[in-house]
């Protein structure tokens, strides 16, 4: 078994390490407001929590303003038991590429009695149940 700089350097916020290649499908539990950071650097930020996860997603103006679409409402309290998926994303950050973590819309189930299409060659992969996830 290999060493990683992740188990060299753990967090107990998420990293886009932690999330699958697939995605992973999650529900918000909560949003806390906590000191990020170091020295000058700390600052508050909203964190959100996962059902039935133990790391907590450091948010920023790119995903809380996603997220607000998909609960629809600004308001970090109305965002409990709203379901959005996580995806790693390559941003540009200080000029240098970097991964981060993005929210996407999850994607409601198949209408009932409406067949659904076979995916295309490429589609994107859906991501595993939100009980799979290790995080």
């Amino acid at each position: 078994m290999g060493r990683s700089i992740d188990s060299a350097f753990p967090s107990k916020y998420l990293k886009s390490s932690d999330i699958p290649e697939t995605g992973a499908v999650v529900t918000i539990d909560r949003v806390d407001i906590e000191q990020i950071g170091q020295g000058a650097q700390k600052e508050l930020k909203p964190v959100i929590y996962f059902v039935g996860k133990t790391k907590g997603m450091v948010c920023n103006k790119t995903n809380a303003n996603s997220i607000a679409k998909f609960a629809g409402s600004r308001d970090l309290d109305d965002w409990s038991g709203v379901k959005i998926k996580l995806v790693v994303a390559e941003v540009e950050f200080q000029g240098q590429p970097v991964e981060a973590i993005r929210v996407r819309e999850a994607k409601a189930g198949a209408v009932q009695n409406k067949p659904k299409p076979a995916p295309a060659e490429d589609d994107f992969v859906t991501a595993p149940e939100e009980d799979e996830i290790g995080f």
